[in-house]
């Protein structure tokens, strides 16, 4: 194993490895306040005074986790990775987020317990192993001293029902991996060969309350409550968010990101709230999709240096990620790159971008013409490509040409640029529209068009719309602001920005039947035309954060 990890840490770029022996105890009882006993391993490097990493996960002990756990101890640290309850042999029932506040400060109770206890730990984690960070991080204390918070947030909700729609690939596909780590190794690799076909059946099924069964054989939960209570302010997801209390968290926050993850927009909601109470958190956002392998190994190396810094005492090396600037994008597109900022978001000049007649975009003021009419069918949902999704391989930026290509989709082009446009920010969308049905989604996505007429999708987002939400004018017209995914994006010279403008992206979130039923026994299907208004008077728009070229830090 010592050779693996030697091999691994020179591959991955890692500082020098402190500890000389890591000794490792596997499947330690852990017994929490209800006598439920979770499943922990711990490695223990052979150094006096070290500090402990804590990390708690849904996903196992074994493979990548045990290098990991050797990786971080052989440069310093205690390790402790412990099986969330109900999986991989910790005892109870797996229920997303209920028990991760209990379970997670008795095991903080059990650490000050041990002999090697220092008084100090951290904490690092990706995606559900942040959340479990959040859960703990107000309570625990001048003991926390550091957290890595990697594609992760304080909350959960705002990102299931992102639009007040429903992440449905995301939630549903999340079910089935969940469910897959209970069977044998050679029949999920089978099933992953196939394509994942129930998964794939599962996601066009309806009723959605049926859809847990056809993707995994039986009933999940957590989904069939997801379902339910999803309206704003459902009391189910008080106990299960951990935002409230982000102002109390005192303990030095990394996080990292990329600008295609799914939790993007709540995580940098939970830094600028951060910011506000005064903390000083480190940003990181890269050219990253929830799984990438580059985001894994941004994390670990940004996580390293911020457990010397904020464990260990020790000073960064040249070099370090916390010698940086407080924040660090990955700016996009031809001619991008890293930039250091001193915070986020950074000055921009607020740009309108108007929608015009003939599928045009300028930032010209808006002129009279006709609105662009389209017919959304649920029974033929507009599909999703691309973009912020869970897994890896489906994920980011491809060539919307084929989606792009439908009736029910509308774009809008600008002329080919002739100086770049940088755009690192916040990016908003005001569709106004008419619509012969009462209930409908708005997605627009913002693509950047290449020379060959390729269409990038760069950010996007949905929102759903119902009765009261968004009040007609007298005209009929409804204003909708739709808040895209930030960004940083550089449109080079000679390409073109690009707006579409379309009723869902299937099966990335769920199908807006028409009708109103409740998201999970509706079946019906009904189509309706809807049309885009874009004139003086109903100036549908792209707010964009332009930031000058010249003038951006660290370039």
């Amino acid at each position: 194993m010592r050779l693996v990890t030697r091999l691994a840490a020179a591959a991955l770029r890692l500082p020098a490895a402190r500890a000389g022996r890591v000794t490792v105890t596997r499947d330690a009882p852990v017994r929490v306040r209800d006598g439920v006993t979770l499943r922990t391993d711990h490695y223990a490097p052979d150094l006096p005074g070290a500090a402990c990493v804590l990390i708690r996960t849904p996903y196992g002990r074994g493979g990548p986790m045990r290098l990991l756990g050797r990786l971080v101890a052989e440069r310093g640290h205690h390790v402790v990775i412990q099986s969330c309850r109900g999986t991989y042999g910790s005892g109870g029932e797996f229920d997303p987020l209920v028990h991760e506040r209990d379970d997670g400060l008795d095991t903080l109770d059990w650490l000050r317990r041990q002999p090697w206890w220092t008084g100090v730990f951290g904490m690092f984690g990706v995606s559900y192993q942040g959340f479990v960070q959040w859960a703990v991080a107000a309570e625990a204390g001048d003991e926390l001293r550091a957290m890595v918070a990697v594609v992760t947030a304080s909350a959960t909700r705002d990102s299931t029902y992102a639009g007040e729609s429903f992440a449905l690939d995301t939630v549903l596909t999340w079910a089935e991996l969940l469910q897959a780590q209970t069977v044998p190794w050679l029949a999920r690799q089978w099933e992953l060969k196939r394509g994942q076909p129930r998964l794939v059946r599962a996601l066009a099924h309806l009723p959605l309350v049926e859809a847990d069964r056809v993707a995994t054989g039986g009933t999940v939960p957590f989904f069939q409550e997801w379902l339910r209570h999803h309206t704003p302010g459902a009391d189910y997801w008080r106990a299960r968010v951990f935002g409230d209390r982000i102002t109390e968290v005192r303990a030095p926050v990394a996080m990292v990101s990329g600008w295609q993850d799914i939790f993007l927009p709540a995580q940098l909601d939970d830094y600028a709230r951060l910011r506000a109470a005064g903390a000083r958190p480190r940003l990181t956002v890269g050219p990253w999709t929830h799984g990438s392998p580059g985001l894994l190994v941004a994390a670990l190396r940004e996580g390293l240096d911020w457990f010397d810094e904020h464990l260990a005492g020790r000073p960064a090396s040249p070099g370090a990620e916390v010698a940086r600037a407080p924040v660090r994008v990955h700016v996009g597109g031809v001619g991008g790159g890293w930039r250091d900022l001193p915070d986020w978001p950074p000055p921009g000049t607020p740009t309108r971008w108007h929608l015009r007649p003939g599928g045009g975009l300028s930032p010209a003021p808006p002129v009279g013409g006709p609105p662009d009419r389209i017919r959304y069918d649920p029974a033929d949902p507009t599909p999703s490509l691309g973009g912020p999704l869970l897994v890896a391989q489906r994920a980011g930026a491809v060539d919307n040409q084929p989606v792009e290509s439908r009736p029910d989709v509308l774009t809008y082009t600008g002329e080919p640029l002739d100086d770049p446009v940088e755009v690192i920010g916040p990016v908003h969308a005001e569709i106004h529209l008419r619509s012969e049905l009462s209930y409908l989604d708005v997605f627009v996505r913002l693509c950047d068009v290449d020379r060959r007429g390729r269409s990038w999708n760069v950010c996007d987002g949905l929102v759903r719309v119902e009765p009261g939400r968004f009040p007609a004018g007298a005209s009929g017209v409804v204003r909708v602001p739709v808040t895209l995914w930030p960004t940083a994006y550089r449109f080079a010279p000679g390409h073109r920005l690009r707006l579409q403008v379309s009723g869902g992206a299937h099966p990335r979130w769920a199908r807006n039947p028409g009708t109103g039923e409740p998201l999970g026994t509706a079946v019906t299907l009904r189509a309706g035309w809807r049309e885009v208004v874009h004139d003086p008077e109903h100036p549908s728009v792209l707010l964009l954060p332009v930031v000058p070229p010249a003038s951006t830090p660290g370039r």
